[in-house]
């Protein structure tokens, strides 16, 4: 649905997007994340055509944007961090404004108007003047705006900025019930709705994209592999008897334990292994009980600052699921 090849995009002598690539496909709800000023607003203002690219190509639904600006931008639904809204408007006459600037006709209008209202949660106050509306209806009604049009792509920059928690789960739910059928990207500061909501995510540091897949797999690269913890009812010499033959195992480490006669211990394996079933099997060979098993992960907050800090900056390698 969204392509993105080698885009550059300089300031005179500041490059804010160096040498960018990536692909969404539709129905995907991908995170797309960066510290300020890493070149993450510039990327998104290109792909919704309201900046031009130095260099590099970008096509959306298979129509470059820049062969095919006006059929583009019908599109894409784009709410940014600070919707565009008309205060003194009310929410059905803005919405009708919004509708007539993309050029939908009349009765097409009224119609789609009604059930994005609908859609977002706004009819009950589809009357009212929209500066007398709390933050969580503007940013519903900014979110109208964007799908008047029925876009393929939404392109969401800090939808649940300022919200109440209850307001962020509201929106939340939404934007998984529109990603069913659309291609979502999401940009937000607030990590864990990130993780709540995509399955993929795209960072950016200093123009470049420096990871790029689900945040488990980004998690066992920068781990250097896939790492288990166990809690097992058994000596430390039982355990290692039990698990030496696994083939796929690497390490095996111990901790103290914080239960009372068990033994804790780390067991990794490849990047690409999962090691749970072997485990499993051979441990219940052994007549061992398993008292607890989870893999030990990174955050997405974790993932972040290893990818994006001045420390981890130089020299960085990106990170890149493979398709």
């Amino acid at each position: 649905m969204i392509q993105v090849c080698n885009l550059v995009r300089r300031y005179g002598k500041h490059v804010a997007v160096d040498n960018a690539n990536f692909n969404i496909e539709k129905g995907e709800i991908v995170g797309f994340l960066g510290p300020n000023g890493a070149g993450k607003s510039t990327t998104m203002n290109i792909l919704t055509g309201y900046l031009s690219a130095t260099e590099g190509i970008v096509k959306i639904d298979g129509q470059d944007i820049l062969e095919y600006p006006t059929e583009i931008k019908r599109k894409i639904g784009y709410l940014p961090e600070n919707p565009p809204l008309y205060p003194d408007m009310t929410v059905r006459e803005y919405l009708s404004f919004a509708g007539e600037i993309k050029g939908i006709p009349g009765k097409e209008r009224k119609e789609k108007m009604n059930r994005v209202m609908e859609t977002v949660g706004v009819q009950d106050v589809s009357k009212r003047l929209i500066k007398n509306l709390s933050k969580g209806y503007k940013q519903r009604v900014g979110l109208a705006q964007a799908m008047i049009a029925d876009p393929q792509a939404l392109i969401l920059d800090e939808p649940t900025a300022g919200l109440d928690p209850q307001q962020i789960l509201e929106i939340r739910d939404l934007i998984k019930e529109l990603g069913k059928d659309r291609t979502i990207i999401l940009s937000s500061h607030i990590l864990p709705e990130v993780s709540a909501v995509c399955k993929r995510v795209l960072i950016i540091n200093k123009g470049k994209i420096v990871a790029d897949g689900s945040p488990e797999t980004l998690a066992r690269h920068l781990l250097g592999g896939s790492h288990i913890h166990l809690r097992l009812d058994a000596s430390e010499a039982a355990v290692r008897g039990a698990l030496e033959k696994i083939s796929s195992l690497q390490e095996l480490g111990f901790r103290e334990s914080q239960e009372n006669g068990t033994v804790e211990a780390i067991a990794k394996a490849d990047k690409e292994v999962d090691i749970r079933r072997d485990l499993s099997r051979a441990l219940a060979a052994a007549n061992i009980p398993i008292l607890m098993m989870r893999s030990v992960d990174m955050s997405l907050e974790d993932i972040f600052l290893n990818l994006t800090t001045e420390k981890e900056a130089d020299g960085q390698q990106s990170f890149e699921e493979k398709k």
